[in-house]
């Protein structure tokens, strides 16, 4: 009966982790400083738990550089006007976000200038003429 009880507890701490390792920090992102990031898009994924944008930008030394930049979920960007065919492979954009701390090409979505001017963030779309100076 003992070895019962001892299976259960374990059952049910197992159980309660799965939810806690799903969800992650953002304490790897440096939140107080951004980049802009000016490349061509080898895929938006729509996706959950997050959407996130694979960017291809021209290195320093001429090489390309595959950015991977972390969304939110997409029922969020939904609710912002955000559509999952907003972005496709070849379409040349500018991407603000926060890097990782590490230096790795990877940081955390802020905003995307489309090719026609158009800004969306994770809270909304600004008109090419209503963009932030």
């Amino acid at each position: 009966m003992k070895n019962f009880y001892l299976t259960i507890v374990c059952a049910l701490s197992l159980w309660m982790a799965v939810p806690a390792a799903a969800h992650h920090s953002m304490a790897g992102f440096d939140r107080k400083n951004a980049v802009t990031l000016e490349g061509t898009v080898k895929e938006f994924s729509w996706q959950n738990p997050h959407c996130y944008i694979e960017l291809d930008v021209p290195g320093k030394d001429g090489k390309t550089v595959t950015w991977n930049v972390e969304m939110t979920a997409p029922g969020y960007l939904a609710r912002a006007g955000w559509k999952k065919n907003a972005m496709k492979p070849g379409d040349k954009v500018s991407v603000v976000a926060n890097p990782l701390l590490t230096g790795e090409p990877g940081a955390l979505f802020v905003s995307v200038t489309l090719p026609d001017g158009q800004t969306l963030t994770q809270r909304g779309a600004q008109a090419p003429d209503a963009k932030s100076k």
